[in-house]
């Protein structure tokens, strides 16, 4: 008879069929990312036991669902809706700093490579201002989680719409669930969301957000980001990281005011795709180890300098634990208190 799996961890995201250009490789065509993906590999690193809750469409390839599964992900949370929804994410990295979302007829053209047909009629959608009150297709429902899901400890919540990021943290602490962590979306990291922001922080574990996003926030407020982790944990949220890509992370903790530059462990990457997803899907696991913050970071660090070393967004899952706790130690060592 089968079993229901034990759920001690739950991700909440987004998957996409993606379309991905990288120098001087063969161009990845419609295959499975996102940051649920990535964020959950990043946590199956170091920890068994992930739920994954999002949306799809009913075009979204059922192969790719059992593939999470055959991982020993649990899928259960992913709702399959009775009407297509287009999920395809295009980027081109071009060179070390430069990347590309829109316009891939001009991109593959100018590389002299064959237009997929996948990408036939692809119009890059750029991030809007999220919306306060209307629903989208991709915002989760309550009903999109199993019940037994409440019965986890832990929680991350990767960039989805204000909507998601706002009611669903409660629905998570009516069950077992007291570690919440959030990577905010674009759409409202925006200084027209500026008094909406602590509301969403209260209670919040841990809050994870790249460099550019909290500059953007606080554009006409502030420059410095260690004042701007400051204020945001003052709205009762415990630790702040702001997310520097190849800078490392930048720490802070509310609880001893204590402040930590931690570098990027050095990786050969291969492909920068869903590094910030899969830190914060390792912070999770380190936190629930220890309760430390700054070991939390260092698990979330070696996630992302594990996962740019792949082309695939499993690839992390099959790193060896060894080399994972090695890194792990070796990058101890690097921390700088400020």
């Amino acid at each position: 008879m089968a079993t229901t799996p034990i759920t001690k961890y739950l991700i909440a995201g987004q998957l996409n069929r993606c379309f991905t250009l990288l120098p001087g490789k063969k161009p990845r065509v419609d295959t499975l990312g996102g940051n649920l993906v990535y964020a959950a590999s990043g946590l199956g690193l170091w920890e068994t036991g992930i739920g994954l809750i999002g949306r799809v469409g009913n075009d979204f390839p059922q192969e790719w669902l059992d593939q999470l599964k055959r991982k020993g992900l649990d899928q259960r949370g992913i709702h399959v809706l009775p009407q297509p929804i287009d999920l395809r994410l295009f980027v081109a990295y071009l060179d070390k700093d430069t990347v590309q979302w829109d316009n891939p007829l001009n991109v593959f053209n100018k590389l002299g490579l064959p237009f997929p047909k996948g990408l036939l009629d692809y119009h890059y959608v750029s991030p809007d201002i999220d919306s306060r009150s209307r629903l989208s297709a991709l915002t989760l429902r309550l009903s999109d989680i199993p019940s037994d899901y409440l019965d986890a400890t832990a929680a991350h919540l990767c960039p989805l719409d204000f909507l998601t990021h706002s009611l669903i943290p409660s629905v998570l602490r009516q069950g077992h669930i007291t570690t919440i962590t959030m990577d905010p979306s674009k759409g409202y990291m925006n200084p027209a969301f500026w008094d909406d922001i602590p509301a969403l922080l209260n209670g919040i574990t841990a809050f994870l957000v790249s460099e550019e996003k909290i500059r953007n926030l606080f554009q006409g407020r502030a420059s410095d980001l260690w004042e701007m982790a400051e204020a945001l944990s003052s709205y009762n949220c415990e630790i702040i990281v702001i997310k520097r890509g190849e800078r490392g992370q930048y720490l802070y903790d509310n609880a001893s005011r204590s402040r930590w530059d931690i570098p990027a462990y050095p990786s050969n990457i291969v492909d920068p795709s869903g590094a910030g997803d899969a830190f914060c899907g390792g912070f999770l696991a380190g936190y629930r180890q220890s309760y430390d913050p700054l070991s939390a970071a260092l698990h979330g660090n070696i996630s992302a300098s594990t996962t740019v070393e792949g082309q695939d967004p499993f690839y992390t899952l099959d790193t060896l634990k060894g080399l994972a706790e090695a890194r792990l130690q070796a990058l101890r060592d690097r921390v700088r208190r400020v």
